[in-house]
């Protein structure tokens, strides 16, 4: 039977264990030049309406170290963007690929090509989750801090997409993770309530940033206005001026805490330069894992 990654309350917590340590076993593989193409003749079709530079190239790069190919397809170039139904792309690509990565504005799309393709479907971010993403943040904080159990996690600016990750990661792991957002920018708060039915871990959210970095042991931030939100970023510059991730914010958390961003940063606005290039800083161990992750993520998928 297809699994498909549509956001990460499709994860069990064993799910998560299997991804982790695989994508650590393929790093340590990786590092010492030990290559193992299992998917030599299969093909990943990624399907892309946002532009993208880390989650395209990890995935394509994970693909060939597979031994497999990727094939890059521009959703604008397709006859989706004449109006074919994504039905039948589905179930035609369903045909020629054996994996499909998606990254698109809309849930309801990815949700409606995972009904009917018989491939597994992976969601390489939409406007609402971007799971992958988190699971090569929890892979980093596992590297860096031994586990993710009982840890504070802040995440520090925009409700969004991937602070929505978060909240799911956390229902389902049994996080500790705490959200300061300028109020008006709270996460979606159905996905709040869905995740906080499970009864797991704890979610907070709060406008303050800082009694979310207060003893921290993980502070996350992201820009402040993503990908179609332009046309607000003046407006969203004045509300989360006071979110900056910099030292003075850095310095209430607990010593040895790590500092992520998913990329790309906006230095001088959502993370000082100071913070970004200093030594809690794990944003570049944070990126290269995405390659890692993203090789178990296809492993375990695409074998089942």
């Amino acid at each position: 039977m297809k699994k498909d990654i549509l956001t990460l309350l499709d994860l069990s917590k064993e799910d998560f264990e299997i991804f982790f340590r695989r994508a650590l076993e393929l790093k340590k593989d990786h590092s010492k030049g030990i290559s193992d193409r299992p998917f030599a003749g299969k093909t990943l079709g990624l399907i892309f309406d946002k532009p993208s530079t880390r989650t395209r190239l990890s995935f394509e790069t994970a693909m060939v170290q597979l031994g497999g190919t990727s094939i890059f397809i521009s959703a604008k170039d397709t006859q989706i963007a004449r109006n074919e139904p994504v039905r039948d792309t589905a179930r035609v690509l369903s045909r020629y690929l054996d994996c499909l990565a998606i990254r698109t504005f809309s849930q309801d799309l990815l949700n409606e090509f995972a009904e009917y393709a018989a491939i597994p479907v992976i969601n390489a971010l939409t406007d609402l989750y971007h799971p992958c993403q988190v699971l090569s943040d929890l892979l980093t904080v596992i590297e860096h801090k031994g586990g993710y159990k009982d840890l504070k996690i802040a995440w520090v600016g925009d409700g969004n997409n991937v602070a929505h990750s978060w909240i799911n990661a956390a229902a389902v792991l049994e996080l500790n993770l705490i959200l300061a957002c300028p109020e008006g920018y709270y996460p979606d708060s159905k996905i709040v309530e869905k995740a906080l039915e499970r009864k797991c871990g704890k979610i907070m959210i709060t406008s303050d940033p800082v009694e979310a970095a207060e003893d921290a042991d993980v502070i996350y931030t992201d820009v402040w206005a993503s990908m179609g939100q332009e046309s607000e970023q003046i407006k969203r510059k004045q509300a989360f001026k006071p979110f900056q991730v910099d030292k003075e914010l850095v310095d209430k958390a607990s010593k040895d805490v790590i500092v992520m961003h998913c990329l790309p940063a906006h230095r001088g606005e959502e993370i000082s330069e100071e913070v970004l290039e200093g030594p809690n800083s794990v944003v570049w161990d944070q990126s290269e894992n995405k390659l890692h992750m993203h090789k178990a993520v296809l492993e375990v998928l695409m074998r089942d």
